[in-house]
């Protein structure tokens, strides 16, 4: 996905290899159409976030090994969805994004206003 743009209409930069992230395992958030999940947000893990993603249903600081999941910790990189990032956001638990690295698909269903105000400035989150 060489050509892949983020949200800022830059080249698409990688969100994480470590742990490795994206709809393809390929450490970047590239969304295409059969990721039907559009999981383009680059956000940097919080516990409030992963609190609130395990309340809603999806665990995602449990490791799942038969997935090749290591499960998640605050500090980590993952690309997720941007219909939860929104519920996270409304609900008062959205985690820091990575404007260069969340892919231009997200704003289909989020404001850039939004992600812009929890932008990730390199520092802890």
């Amino acid at each position: 996905m060489s050509d892949a743009r983020n949200i800022l209409g830059t080249k698409l930069a990688d969100c994480s290899h470590d742990p490795v992230t994206g709809w393809r395992r390929d450490g970047c958030c590239a969304s295409t159409p059969d990721d039907t999940g559009n999981h383009s947000v680059c956000a940097v893990m919080t516990e409030d976030f992963l609190f609130f993603s395990k309340a809603a249903g999806n665990d995602l600081s449990t490791p799942r090994p038969e997935f090749m999941f290591p499960g998640l910790k605050p500090g980590d990189r993952w690309c997720v969805c941007a219909a939860r990032w929104e519920e996270a956001r409304v609900g008062g638990a959205a985690p820091l994004v990575v404007l260069e690295a969340t892919h231009e698909r997200a704003l289909e269903v989020l404001a850039l206003g939004h992600l812009q105000a929890h932008a990730y400035n390199g520092e802890s989150a």
